[in-house]
């Protein structure tokens, strides 16, 4: 991909939420501002290359949809039907003139956060939970249809089929695009807080790509999450999903080796971890567990363990085990079963951990989730059976999209053949 093609699109995973979210604050339609913005981003990709990446990409991005939008109204015949949304006062004379000043003012300026009024816009109840997610993810997070499925354990053509079905509902419905009150607020909370926690998975370890990091997804989901916690500071389950995403970012760095290869948490070097992040976590976490918190706060537990150890032998693998088993009592998932039978057989030893990993082989969707093989292959490596676990090392590397993930499974086959090779590198 060429150098200005790359810089469209990351500054499009980036910026792509809080220029939606402006435009819908000011068009008061989602796919008119949706529009806009791939015109923007259509605009760069012709421009960019021939013009050069501008000093302050996001900025032009901005800039150009907002002259769009504004063309747009000089166009628009039911421009007088829009103009109390942009102008309620402005005097008849001046209609063509006011709201064109005015929305070129208002998309330069923040009201509240755009990114996280825009996520409580698209959790609407009249969407199914999944719908909420995966649209706000699509739209406030970036992320390609791809890269949710994945997250969702679903098919590429399943999840874009969802996301198109959101977008219909909210313009069939004619739903008014604007911030719930306090009320509904709260309600929508709970699909606000699995958004951020899926753009942060996502950041920490990405699904796709050359990437194995996104350490810009990891600062902006944690910082919608210190925005929740403002305005949110009683809710146990906001200090918890802050806990659990400060914890594992204070990991980020040492997730690499000096030459920018991908390292394993066995082999991390400790003294890497940001140690500010992992005392904010840990106070986070506490005063979640003192609001009685959830599944987020079960899981900065369980991360707790992980920071509070010298290393991986002293890891208090037994009580990750319990707090997974509580986890997977109160929030079920293959993946929390399948995190749960990783601890286990870190507690218990690899043939009680491989038990409990071949009970979850007939779960359709973990057929082709990679960190399944694995944590088999792993488990098998331990018991001697050496064949067996290069074959589940090769499988977990074949089942990955992303590419450090791909070669560190390739790395770990080689291993079994090679005692001189790396795993981690």
């Amino acid at each position: 991909m060429p150098a200005t093609e790359a810089a469209v699109e990351a500054v499009w995973r980036i910026e792509s939420g809080r220029l939606v979210g402006a435009l819908v604050r000011i068009t008061g339609d989602f796919a008119t501002a949706e529009d806009l913005a791939q015109d923007a981003l259509e605009a760069a990709l012709r421009q960019w290359p021939r013009d050069g990446v501008p000093p302050n990409p996001a900025g032009w991005l901005m800039s150009t949809a907002r002259h769009m939008a504004i063309d747009r109204y000089r166009r628009d015949a039911v421009l007088r039907r829009k103009l109390p949304l942009l102008a309620a006062e402005v005097r008849i004379e001046q209609e063509w003139e006011g709201p064109m000043s005015i929305a070129d003012r208002t998309l330069d300026s923040a009201v509240d956060d755009d990114l996280l009024r825009l996520m409580f816009i698209a959790c609407h109840p009249a969407l199914t939970v999944d719908s909420r997610v995966a649209l706000t993810l699509r739209t406030v997070g970036g992320l390609q249809t791809r890269e949710i499925a994945r997250a969702f354990l679903v098919s590429e053509t399943t999840m874009g089929q969802r996301i198109a079905r959101a977008k219909k509902t909210l313009t069939d419905q004619h739903i008014a695009l604007e911030m719930p009150d306090a009320g509904e607020l709260h309600s929508r909370l709970a699909d606000v807080l699995a958004v951020i926690y899926l753009i942060f998975n996502e950041g920490y370890a990405a699904t796709v790509g050359d990437d194995w990091t996104r350490p810009a997804l990891c600062q902006e989901a944690l910082r919608l999450g210190r925005i929740l916690v403002g305005l949110q500071p009683d809710q146990a389950e906001v200090h918890g999903l802050v806990a659990l995403m400060e914890l594992q970012a204070a990991r980020l760095a040492a997730r690499f080796d000096a030459e920018g290869h991908p390292v394993l948490l066995a082999d991390q070097q400790r003294s890497r971890w940001d140690r500010l992040l992992i005392q904010r976590g840990l106070a986070a976490l506490q005063r979640a567990e003192d609001l009685d918190g959830g599944p987020y706060t079960l899981q900065a537990a369980i991360a707790a363990c992980h920071v509070r150890a010298q290393s991986v032998d002293d890891t208090d693998w037994t009580r990750i085990a319990a707090l997974y088993t509580v986890l997977a009592f109160v929030s079920p998932s293959p993946v929390v079963a399948l995190n749960r039978a990783i601890a286990v057989g870190m507690a218990e030893g690899p043939e009680r951990g491989l038990e409990l990993l071949d009970r979850l082989a007939d779960e359709a969707s973990l057929e082709r989730y990679g960190q399944l093989s694995a944590a088999r292959a792993t488990f098998l490596q331990a018991l001697g059976r050496i064949p067996e676990a290069l074959a589940e090392f090769q499988r977990a590397a074949s089942l990955a999209d992303n590419t450090d993930t791909r070669t560190i499974h390739l790395r770990q086959a080689a291993a079994l053949t090679d005692p001189d090779s790396s795993e981690t590198r």
